[in-house]
């Protein structure tokens, strides 16, 4: 099979992607498939099965946790700050960018482990909003993450590390991603590991997704960043403190970075996203690099803004579009999100109402 310079070739010609329209045929739907919803626990996966046949983009959170976002007045080491609103979501990299695509759309499942009352609180949640999922039941109890930010968008985040998944877990967390490998077009391998957990997870479910002619983006950091790189995804997307770990030094420029994104793709990643926060973010392709960033300066939370980029970029890629127009739509995507309160990411027209103002430079 014939593969395109830029990595993103298509597997199978199933992987053609069409945009659902209306609610009644074309909007993905669901049903529960089992029980599994007390807080106390859950014995037994819960599952929505998706009844359309369109290729799907498959999400999988290792480390998910439920995610509370606090708005305050203003962060002040000295003062107390009062909460003026609150929002409880179930969260995670991968679940956010299942969010993003369902919004836009997309067919998307989005597969994490779950334990715990907060597991039982975790599947809530995702029923309430009707994102589509399979979650995996395990022992360890699911982690809490708070971001709190003020008004100026500045915030803390204090989050979990989470408890490493048994080795009978993670075979069945893997199998649970196997096994829809045929329906896919894209697998996005999203957020930390657990520690204790194996560092090449993501490597071995790339490899396997590879061999399934399914496109591969993972989005994580550490050691689980750098042994990924060997099954030459077909997109990876650190941050910039991610990349400055991963390579060893500091990233001061947007020069260096550039450099930065060129040296990752040259150690097995097919094209790299390099968010680069208020500043846009950088795409490294084998034709050269590319640096999007909107032209007026905006304010606003960058959490989850991340996210909303990689999720976006996927979502643009599979639609057909070339890799610069998709940097377009992914940090118009993420600035929209980021001027949005809470953990809200916006829609594909908040996006498209930020893409004309995002110019992509030839570095």
């Amino acid at each position: 099979m014939p593969t395109r310079p830029d990595g993103l070739e298509r597997g199978h010609a199933r992987h053609g992607f069409r945009r659902h329209a209306g609610t009644a045929a074309g909007q993905v739907g669901f049903e529960e498939t089992n029980r599994a919803r007390n807080q106390r626990g859950l014995q037994q996966p819960v599952q929505w099965e998706t009844l359309a046949v369109l290729p799907m983009i498959l999400t999988l959170t290792l480390n998910p946790a439920i995610d509370l976002a606090l708005g305050v007045r203003s962060l002040a080491t000295s003062e107390r700050a009062f909460i003026r609103s609150e929002a409880e979501t179930a969260g995670g990299k991968g679940i956010n960018a299942a969010r993003v695509i369902h919004a836009y759309g997309g067919k998307t499942l989005a597969v994490a482990p779950i334990g715990g009352r907060r597991g039982g609180r975790f599947a809530e949640l995702l029923r309430a909003e009707g994102l589509p999922a399979e979650l995996v039941p395990v022992q360890g109890e699911t982690r809490r993450n708070v971001a709190i930010t003020d008004r100026r968008g500045r915030t803390v985040k204090v989050d979990q590390k989470g408890v490493p998944p048994s080795t009978e877990e993670l075979l069945r967390i893997e199998r649970a991603v196997e096994r829809r490998l045929p329906d896919l077009s894209w697998l996005m391998l999203n957020g930390s590991v657990a520690p204790g957990t194996r560092d090449d997870i993501y490597h071995r479910l790339a490899e396997k997704a590879n061999w399934a002619g399914v496109r591969v983006l993972v989005d994580t950091s550490g050691p689980a960043l750098a042994a990924s790189l060997a099954a030459e995804p077909s997109l990876v997307k650190p941050n910039l403190s991610e990349a400055e770990e991963l390579l060893g030094r500091n990233l001061p420029t947007v020069r260096d970075a550039i450099k930065a994104a060129e040296e990752i793709r040259d150690r097995g990643a097919k094209n790299v996203l390099l968010s680069l926060g208020a500043r846009g973010a950088i795409g490294a392709r084998a034709e050269g690099a590319l640096l999007a960033r909107v032209r007026t300066a905006r304010t606003g939370s960058a959490v989850g803004a991340g996210d909303v980029l990689a999720a976006t970029c996927v979502w643009a890629l599979g639609r057909g579009e070339p890799f610069e127009e998709a940097l377009r739509w992914g940090v118009g995507a993420a600035t929209a999100a980021a001027s949005l309160a809470g953990l809200e990411f916006g829609s594909a027209s908040d996006a498209d109402a930020v893409r004309g103002e995002v110019e992509v430079i030839a570095c």
